[in-house]
């Protein structure tokens, strides 16, 4: 098999990655909608998708084939995370501890009061944006779970050519 072929999902599966992560932050930074602590739990899991799949479209072999697989395994856990969260949005659990809570650490009662008044609180079991009955959460879990899934199938396809 040629190698710009083998590499090929590698390349689309971090391309993805960069084009969830750019929607997210373009959902934060031009639509105004601020992440609550479980839409961060969801970027890092895309960083880490991308971390590992562009890499491995540039080595290929099997260095690109194991990055490959942990990057698939990112994506399914960042489709768990997402899962968890719908769950948080649709009243199904609680939420982390740090859910509604504003971030940072503060040196004292004063200073935690005041980044507290001034940090908007941001809720992780409000829904902030959804389209078509399906909230921002919903639709990062299906296109985690789905990019997962394929890479999972491209690596056994890529493998099962290579066996006798």
């Amino acid at each position: 098999m040629n190698l710009a072929l083998r590499n090929t999902a590698p390349a689309g599966l971090a391309l993805l990655a960069a084009a969830m992560l750019g929607a997210a932050f373009a959902f934060e930074h031009v639509a105004g909608l601020a992440p609550c602590v479980l839409c961060w739990w969801q970027r890092y899991a895309w960083m880490a998708v991308l971390g590992l799949a562009a890499p491995a479209a540039a080595l290929g072999g099997r260095a690109g084939a194991t990055l490959f697989a942990l990057a698939a395994a990112a994506a399914l856990a960042g489709a768990g995370i997402a899962l968890y969260h719908v769950g948080v949005e649709q009243h199904w659990w609680s939420g982390t501890a740090q859910c509604g809570v504003a971030p940072g650490a503060a040196a004292s009662v004063e200073d935690r009061l005041r980044q507290l008044l001034a940090a908007p609180v941001v809720r992780c079991d409000e829904i902030a944006w959804s389209f078509a009955g399906l909230s921002m959460a919903a639709w990062n879990g299906a296109i985690a779970a789905a990019a997962g899934v394929l890479a999972l199938a491209s690596l056994r396809r890529n493998f099962s050519e290579r066996s006798p």
